[in-house]
């Protein structure tokens, strides 16, 4: 678990003891020094002047009373100095010790990968957040509905709506922020419905020449802690191929057409984006999921080299299974069907880990979902493992209010305290920072 504020101060690594034991060592050179400058003869008269100012039990109170004020001094000093640098390097602010935690321990920590798209990309990125600095979400970018679609279709920009949430999501202000790139225009000749955020977003890749360095921008206002990479910077559409053998086109139109999905492509070709293939590479923990099956998470896994990518990875891998079933997409999928529809695409015995939830909906919310055609993911996943994953099982789930209604989602906390104890990675880095 992350170690306590008051403990976070004390940390290996962080630098401070250090620090202040030069501090003192170097008063301690200093009046050696002036020591040796003065001799025997001049410290003599020194004395005898003091000696002589404050006579009697005067003179040790005089002299406990300068060392007191001499430390206090130099303590709070030292203090400020250093929380003053830290509150520029985190403007959240918030206490010493926390600040420390950010600057030192967190940019420490283990390097983690995030694949998806949706609202449960950016809940999994909060879920990981308070554990390191070094988080990548890596988000699909064939959204072709609403907002995102609009300025898809009318400015030729790639979507930006996922990223502006994943972005979100990192923000070290993120309630903060929210409320501002979050909202929706509700009236306006063309404004109608577009997310501020999105409208950002798609004024700076207009504005920088290209979506990944208006992400990078947008990165830096927002004081983003990790990074936000699209999959890739092609423009392509999600294909499905429907039961009866039709075909779909559109991210949007998938989504909300009720027929099986039987499989899905690329409309063309599309090559991952470089940094992407590069931070997969590097990560000590790639998480993919949770997210909406075949509009979400296979894209993904769709553009070149990212599959491949992922099964050369030396990092630990593992799947967050989703918790609902989704109307259309998934009718019906067990925890099993999830994982054997990922390995149509993917080589999944390179992963180590699934992450199944155990705790049940609200009967009220329950029932809400079930009207809607959706249904709990059921665990089917026989035994401690399961197509060559350990399953890990815990109760996840939360209710949220989403668009004036009661949703279902994981809980990032327990989400990221689950990930953090069950990561080899973050238990190493644990040891290291406890280890005297």
């Amino acid at each position: 678990m992350k170690p306590p504020g008051w403990v976070k101060f004390l940390l290996p690594g962080i630098g401070v003891k250090r620090w202040l034991a030069l501090t003192l060592g170097a008063v301690v050179l200093i009046a050696g020094g002036v020591v040796c400058l003065l001799g025997r003869e001049g410290m003599r008269r020194l004395y005898e002047l003091v000696w002589e100012t404050w006579p009697g039990l005067l003179r040790p109170a005089v002299g406990g009373l300068l060392v007191g004020l001499g430390a206090t001094g130099g303590g709070v000093g030292i203090y400020r100095a250093v929380r003053s640098v830290l509150v520029a390097l985190a403007p959240g602010g918030g206490s010493l010790g926390e600040a420390l935690y950010q600057a030192r321990v967190l940019r420490a920590a283990p390097r983690v990968v995030a694949l998806g798209g949706g609202t449960g990309l950016s809940t999994l990125l909060r879920a990981l957040k308070p554990y390191t600095a070094n988080l990548t979400a890596v988000v699909t970018v064939m959204d072709t509905g609403g907002s995102s679609g609009r300025l898809r279709q009318e400015l030729s920009v790639l979507p930006p709506g996922d990223v502006r949430n994943c972005l979100l999501a990192l923000a070290e202000e993120e309630d903060r922020l929210a409320k501002f790139f979050q909202f929706r225009f509700e009236e306006g000749e063309g404004l109608q419905g577009h997310a501020l955020g999105n409208l950002i977003l798609a004024a700076l890749e207009q504005a920088t020449g290209g979506f990944d360095r208006a992400v990078e921008e947008a990165s830096h206002f927002l004081s983003v802690r990790g990074e936000v990479l699209p999959a890739t910077l092609d423009h392509v559409h999600l294909v499905a191929e429907m039961d009866d053998g039709e075909e779909v086109v559109g991210e949007a139109r998938i989504a909300a057409d009720p027929r099986s999905i039987k499989k899905v492509r690329l409309s063309r070709p599309a090559r991952a984006y470089g940094r992407v293939l590069e931070a997969i590479r590097e990560a000590d923990l790639i998480v993919l999921g949770p997210g909406s099956l075949f509009t979400s998470l296979i894209p993904n896994l769709l553009v070149e080299g990212v599959a491949e990518a992922l099964a050369r990875a030396p990092g630990e891998k593992v799947v967050v299974m989703n918790l609902m079933t989704q109307p259309g997409e998934t009718d019906g999928f067990s925890a099993y069907d999830h994982l054997r529809t990922l390995a149509e695409y993917m080589d999944l015995k390179r992963f180590q880990a699934v992450v199944v939830n155990t705790q049940p909906p609200p009967p009220e919310v329950l029932a809400r979902y079930r009207a809607e055609g959706a249904e709990p993911v059921r665990d089917d996943l026989h035994g401690p493992r399961t197509l060559g994953l350990r399953v890990v099982r815990a109760p996840l789930l939360t209710v949220v209010e989403l668009e004036g209604k009661p949703t279902v989602k994981h809980d990032p906390r327990r989400l990221g305290e689950l990930l953090a104890k069950q990561s080899r990675s973050f238990r190493r880095s644990w040891t290291r920072w406890l280890s005297p």
